[in-house]
């Protein structure tokens, strides 16, 4: 026979696990998208009647594969945005470098990759204005764009960034590569191609381990996408779709 203590333990124990299995109140996926994408404060991706998707990349630079998807990416007439590590950009400055002088657009993405679950306010404010005074690379800023670590966001989150002049960017839910678990090249060119839609935000990264699929199914998605009519162009150009940022960008290039 179970006693009363017994049964709420179990109880809270089976609680603990529902709050371990369902998304967190941090994860992108909970809040209430329609109401923040219309207003421009997070983007998951922009439907569009012109076939472009905009391909993103986390956590470089990187001095190994950077260099290398920055070749595939000159070679493909294509641009990209790299969100970038505050500690990573004030040791590899010259790729970062590289980076804007060819063309592509950069963004925030904090300075050491926390948690975004439950962080501390001052710590968020601390690691977005650390990286920012690194990215002095980019003369001008239309639209400043921030990625959290996870995607994990929060109204919290989302009110301290708006107050910085940040837009969110996450990624389309279906663009989801995981390239960073190495699943294998055909798997990564898949799950971009199995579902692309028009105005897709493609997540790949380009640091944090090694990328050599990522390198290798750029390759190969690049020049697939471009013979089923795609072209590439930046978040910045991408948003340029929503009404709120319908501001002067570069031209496609």
């Amino acid at each position: 026979m179970l006693w009363k203590q017994d049964v709420l333990a179990i109880c809270l124990f089976s609680l603990q696990l529902f709050q371990i299995s369902f998304p967190s109140p941090a994860n992108g996926q909970v809040l209430d998208r329609p109401y923040y994408e219309e207003k421009g404060d997070v983007i998951w991706d922009i439907p569009t009647k012109e076939k472009i998707v905009a391909i993103t990349f986390d956590d470089g630079p990187d001095p190994i594969y950077t260099p290398q998807i920055l070749d595939v990416l000159k070679n493909n007439n294509a641009h990209a945005t790299f969100f970038l590590l505050g500690h990573r950009v004030k040791k590899y400055t010259e790729i970062v470098q590289r980076e804007v002088r060819e063309g592509h657009e950069i963004g925030n993405h904090t300075y050491t990759h926390p948690s975004f679950y439950n962080i501390s306010q001052s710590t968020l404010l601390n690691e977005i204005d650390k990286t920012e005074k690194l990215m002095n690379f980019q003369e001008s800023y239309n639209v400043k764009l921030f990625r959290p670590p996870g995607g994990a966001v929060n109204k919290g989150i989302i009110d301290a960034l708006k107050k910085q002049n940040y837009t969110i960017i996450l990624w389309s839910w279906h663009q989801d590569t995981k390239d960073w678990s190495n699943p294998g090249v055909d798997t990564i060119v898949n799950q971009v191609l199995s579902d692309v839609r028009n105005g897709d935000i493609i997540l790949l990264h380009d640091s944090g381990g090694n990328r050599t699929q990522t390198v290798k199914a750029l390759k190969v998605l690049l020049p697939e996408l471009k013979e089923r009519g795609y072209k590439f162009v930046t978040v910045g150009q991408l948003l340029q779709n929503h009404p709120k940022f319908q501001i002067p960008l570069n031209e496609f290039r």
